[in-house]
């Protein structure tokens, strides 16, 4: 039996490993395009752009495995079914369940990678792309900074740039700083390059000059090969990066900091019910890669054998994955104002996978009992004894 099994399991788990990666880079693709204004808007590098977009992959990977596991199952189900593969294990006396057993395990497994995923690997990358937003967000110089015009920030700072090169070179620079001790001062440079040290962002100007009026009226004039201003608080922000839900630990979404004082405290009183929320969501999901694997299962070898597909079993267990998932989502939405309500989120997956080994159990009955003497007939299937 084991090599039986290994055999099943390897033929299951090759179409699901097939639709998991296709379903991937589907979303990745998808993924990518709403991320790209990070480079049209924003100025951000390629590396940048490619990081962001592949941070987000754990978070969905909760929606991937699920739809891999279901178009997966069906794929390899069928082709066994097809090529009368279960006949021959009914044949050696093996049941549903027995059968079943290796397809699964394989839905186990992806259970656990995805509650792994959702306890250390989803906070994790979360929190590493949401820095790179907030730096993204509040990087007024690269976003500011926009070739061949005039642009001028809140605090009254005005640069104007006449080419931005490939490798972040400024050419042909003009700045004007706001007015001090009375008198604003202007910058005109060659070539020049933003750096950032110690968290200040400094602009190095080369081959250039200053200009000022002075007390007395008069032009300073003063030409420099090399000058750097510190041009942090023209930028300055009172902004402040967020953990949203999806961010957090799952110690920070059941205990959160409730006496935390300030905004973020009056964030975390406000909304302990949506981190509840979320918590058990994390827990609950995982159990939707068993749940569509099971519903890919019986809607193949639920009921008789049919020559003509089983195109409308196929469709019944599409659309009740599918009305799971979507109640899963309404569920989750409900019990960020209603906490009780959070066992919810574990009964939906559950429910279908408590159904389909119901009738699993059922149709081994039907196999062992009244009909359950079987032969094979001409067609190669397992034909009831009368």
């Amino acid at each position: 039996m084991r090599t039986l099994d290994r055999y099943i399991f390897r033929q299951t788990l090759t179409p699901v490993l097939g639709a998991v990666a296709a379903l991937t880079a589907i979303a990745l693709l998808s993924q990518s395009l709403s991320q790209f204004d990070l480079v049209v808007e924003r100025g951000q590098n390629t590396w940048t752009f490619l990081r962001i977009t592949l941070l987000s992959l754990p978070q969905l990977a909760g929606m991937i495995f699920p739809i891999a596991l279901f178009v997966g199952g069906l794929v390899a189900l069928t082709r066994l079914q097809g090529e009368y593969e279960f006949t021959a294990a009914y044949a050696s006396g093996m049941s549903l369940a027995r059968i079943a057993y290796p397809i699964v395990r394989i839905g186990v497994y992806f259970t656990l990678i995805s509650l792994i995923a959702n306890l250390f690997l989803q906070p994790l990358t979360a929190r590493a792309m949401r820095h790179e937003l907030y730096d993204i967000k509040n990087d007024l110089v690269a976003t500011l900074v926009k070739e061949g015009d005039f642009s001028t920030s809140a605090s009254g700072l005005t640069i104007y740039v006449k080419r931005i090169d490939q490798n972040g070179l400024l050419r042909d620079i003009f700045i004007r700083t706001p007015a001090t001790a009375g008198h604003d001062r202007t910058y005109a440079a060659h070539e020049g390059r933003i750096i950032k040290q110690d968290g200040l962002s400094y602009l190095v100007m080369r081959q250039g000059s200053t200009e000022q009026v002075n007390d007395q009226g008069a032009l300073d004039h003063t030409t420099f090969d090399e000058y750097s201003i510190d041009i942090t608080p023209y930028f300055a922000t009172d902004d402040f990066l967020q953990f949203k839900e999806s961010d957090r630990y799952m110690h920070e979404l059941f205990f959160p900091n409730l006496s935390l004082p300030g905004i973020g405290g009056d964030w975390e009183r406000g909304n302990w019910r949506k981190l509840y929320a979320e918590g058990h969501a994390r827990l609950a999901s995982p159990l939707y890669n068993l749940s569509f694997l099971m519903l890919a299962l019986l809607a193949v070898m639920g009921g008789g054998f049919s020559r003509n597909g089983y195109g409308r079993r196929i469709a019944i267990a599409a659309a009740a994955a599918g009305g799971t998932r979507i109640l899963g989502i309404v569920v989750t939405s409900v019990c960020a104002s209603a906490a009780p309500l959070n066992i919810l989120q574990y009964a939906v997956p559950l429910l279908p996978i408590y159904l389909c080994v119901q009738a699993i159990r059922k149709r081994d009955r039907m196999l062992a009992t009244g009909g359950g003497l079987t032969a094979i007939g001409a067609s190669g299937q397992l034909q009831p004894l009368t």
